[in-house]
């Protein structure tokens, strides 16, 4: 199970690379539009969808990496309250809660994205952009967060060696 958490977290760390990436490259097309439209006077087709698109698919994507990091917005007073196995407990069970939660938005989203890919959908621009690319970072990023998830959940349980109950 440790070769799982590893494994798990270096995926996890290359989603933060990916996502840093994904917001790098929105920074570059919103440049290159605000360029061609108001120092050419050119038009722009795809640049706006890209970065709304991509800063989507960075967000989703970035989720796990956030995960691994505790950087998700948490309220702690009751958890520091506790302190000790009572905050491991509601550790695993707010855990277990976000793993359900995303299990069934990661389910919803790859049955959404497999309409979309295998219905042959695109955008309604004029860009026509088939609707399977960016619909595949929900499934994939909440998929890959709910391994973290499951990776986070087996830290909290054997933070000591012993169950928590």
């Amino acid at each position: 199970m440790k070769r799982f958490v590893s494994i798990i977290e270096t995926l996890s760390r290359l989603c933060g690379l990916v996502s840093m990436l994904l917001i790098a490259a929105s920074t570059l097309v919103v440049s290159h539009m605000v360029f061609m439209r108001y120092f050419l006077g050119a038009s722009t087709i795809w640049q706006t969808e890209f970065v709304v698109y991509a800063m989507i698919a960075s967000t989703f994507i970035g989720a796990p990496y956030v995960l691994l990091l505790k950087g998700h917005v948490s309220v702690d007073l009751l958890p520091t309250l506790l302190g000790g196995n009572g905050k491991r407990l509601l550790d695993v069970l707010a855990a277990v809660l976000s793993l359900a939660f995303c299990a069934l938005l990661g389910w919803s989203g790859w049955h959404y994205f497999y309409e979309a890919a295998s219905k042959g959908w695109t955008t309604d621009t004029v860009w026509a952009l088939p609707l399977w690319i960016p619909l595949l970072p929900l499934p994939l990023g909440v998929g890959i967060l709910c391994l973290q998830y499951i990776a986070e959940i087996y830290k909290n349980w054997t933070s000591t060696g012993e169950n928590p109950a």
